[in-house]
């Protein structure tokens, strides 16, 4: 029978229906991935040696061990926003505007070509989050920064134009309705309860443990109650935090082991899925309030919205969170 859950951060509603012939081993694709492709690609802008193809560098994490960059930070060649301009707003009539105000980094993850996230070291993806943690501080200091969004393209239904593993990041002058709108229920709930509706979610993840997927010291790592897209993930803090950029020194390497797992087990038990990766953090000037905690999303691209979904704004999961879960633990045991 089919089931509808709701999710308890932002009340909206999925409809769960296994009737639809998903289980699952359903999910698993078959493709080439990164396996067969070279560790240099003389035509790729993100490759050492092919730097008068990328436009500016705005910083590098060097690799001590082996003499060289191991993070890279560029500006993107064909940003969605820019520096210039402001984010005062012109009215039209009845319509209100603005210059496209913000920045869009890239951040190149690796020299290696064909190294992506799920075939790196814990260390090179502790590099990784080292990078993302000193640009999200260093792009908030700006003024008119309102929102940065650290995210992750991972194949051809994902978005991703460029093979060669890297990340973005977007800062923008205004705070999505989205992001409002899951700060304003994150604010409801904790003025009817007295604490934050996340910490809620985690502590019942950890007593009930049938959907956790991984766990350390400082994250747990399980698949939502109410998984908006099968496999779907969330990696949150166990210590509360609002915003990404409170990530202590001690917690990175945590958050790189978790993220590895998570990302190496995807690979291995669904054949190197496409997905987006999200780390959703507080809007600038909510940074410090005790409703709000910051979680790294991971959404494998493993069906597509059709009529009801666009048209109701309710998504249908064809599998079951609980049966994702045991499927994706059953790596940490060698079973099927």
């Amino acid at each position: 029978m089919s089931e509808i859950r709701q999710n308890k951060a932002t009340k909206q509603w999925v409809i769960f229906a296994p009737a639809r012939n998903k289980r699952p081993r359903d999910f698993q694709q078959f493709h080439n991935g990164s396996k067969d492709l070279p560790a240099f690609d003389p035509a790729c802008p993100f490759c050492p040696g092919n730097e008068h193809l990328l436009s500016a560098i705005a910083m590098e994490l060097p690799n001590q061990a082996q003499n060289h960059w191991q993070t890279r930070v560029i500006l993107n060649k064909f940003p969605a926003l820019t520096s210039e301009g402001n984010t005062h707003r012109s009215v039209q009539g009845p319509y209100v505007a603005m210059s496209g105000y913000g920045r869009h980094e890239v951040i190149i993850e690796s020299p290696s070509h064909n190294r992506d996230i799920a075939q790196m070291s814990t260390i090179e993806v502790g590099g990784i989050i080292e990078t993302y943690h000193k640009r999200y501080v260093d792009l908030m200091k700006v003024h008119q920064s309102m929102m940065t969004l650290i995210f992750r393209n991972h194949g051809a239904r994902a978005g991703t134009s460029l093979i060669h593993p890297h990340s973005q990041i977007i800062v923008t002058g205004v705070v999505p309705h989205q992001i409002r709108w899951r700060e304003d229920e994150a604010q409801r709930y904790f003025d009817e309860w007295g604490h934050c509706v996340y910490c809620d979610i985690l502590a019942f993840e950890l007593q009930d443990r049938r959907r956790v997927v991984g766990e350390n010291s400082s994250f747990l790592a399980f698949v939502p109650f109410a998984a908006e897209v099968p496999f779907e993930i969330w990696i949150m803090p166990k210590q509360h935090q609002a915003s990404f950029g409170h990530l202590l020194d001690g917690e990175k390497s945590d958050l790189a082991l978790i993220l590895h797992q998570s990302l190496a087990r995807l690979a291995s038990k669904l054949h190197d899925p496409d997905y987006n990766y999200i780390i959703n953090t507080a809007a600038r000037y909510r940074a410090g309030e005790p409703q709000l905690h910051w979680y790294l999303q991971i959404r494998p691209r493993l069906t597509t919205p059709a009529g009801f979904e666009v048209g109701s704004g309710i998504n249908i999961n064809p599998s079951i969170p609980e049966e994702n879960a045991e499927f994706l633990n059953a790596a940490s045991t060698g079973n099927p």
